[in-house]
C-alpha cells in the first residue's frame, strides 16, 4: 500500500499507546473494565454511565459519562489503517457549530487539537448558549470522539479530571471489516451473574 500525500495523518498525542485512549490489544488484561462492545471503560468513584439509544433502531450510539461535575459523550468509529479522521471531523464539527449558531474556536488542548465550542442550550437547558469541548484521538484503525460539558468544558481543574477519564478508555475495534466513519457497535454491559 502506498501511502500519498492525500491520506489524513493521524492526530493522537505521542503517548498514546501508553497512556490512552487504549487500543484493545494495549489494555491492562486485568483491570475490571466495563465492556460496552465498542469501549471498555474504568470505572472509577463517582461516575455515572448511561447509554444514549437512537429513538427510531434503539441501537445506542453514544455512551454518556457523569465526572467531576462534568459529563463527557464518547462514540468510538472505525477508522483506515493508514489515515486518521480527527482533522476532517473537527471541519464538519466547526461548520455544524457555526451552522447552527454557536460559536467556535479551534485550540491546542492536553489531547492535541480540539475545538472550543459555544452551541445553543437544547430546550430542557434553558435558553442561551453552553460551553462544550470536541476532542479526538486516531488510534489503530479506530478514531474516539468525545464532547466534554458542564465544569470540564471551562474550568482546568474538573478538566483534567475529565481527560483522564477519556485516557483511561479502551476502543474494541474487533477483525471486521468496517468502512471509515461508521460507528463502532456498542451494547448493554452484561449485569453481574448473567450468562
Amino acid at each position: 500500500m502506498t501511502d500519498n500525500n492525500d491520506t489524513p495523518s493521524k492526530s493522537a498525542p505521542e503517548n498514546r499507546a501508553t497512556d490512552g485512549p487504549f487500543d484493545d490489544s494495549e489494555a491492562n488484561p486485568v483491570r475490571p473494565y466495563i465492556d460496552l462492545g465498542g469501549i471498555k471503560i474504568l470505572p472509577r468513584e463517582g461516575l455515572n454511565l448511561r447509554l444514549e439509544v437512537e429513538e427510531q433502531t434503539k441501537r445506542i450510539v453514544a455512551v454518556g459519562l457523569d465526572y467531576a461535575d462534568s459529563s463527557l459523550q464518547v462514540q468510538p468509529f472505525a477508522a483506515p489503517r493508514s489515515g486518521g479522521l480527527w482533522d476532517e471531523t473537527r471541519v464538519q464539527l466547526r461548520d455544524q457549530v457555526k451552522a447552527q449558531g454557536g460559536r467556535v474556536e479551534e485550540r491546542d488542548g492536553p489531547l492535541g487539537k480540539e475545538l472550543l465550542a459555544e452551541v445553543p442550550a437544547t430546550a430542557s437547558e434553558g435558553s442561551g448558549l453552553r460551553l462544550a469541548r470536541f476532542i479526538g484521538i486516531d488510534g489503530p484503525r479506530w478514531f474516539l470522539r468525545g464532547v466534554i460539558g458542564g465544569a470540564g468544558a471551562s474550568d482546568p481543574e474538573a478538566g483534567a479530571k475529565v481527560e483522564d477519564l477519556f485516557r483511561s478508555i479502551v476502543v474494541v475495534r474487533g477483525g471486521s471489516p468496517m468502512p471509515p466513519r461508521d460507528l463502532i457497535p456498542l451494547k448493554m454491559p452484561a449485569t453481574p451473574g448473567s450468562a
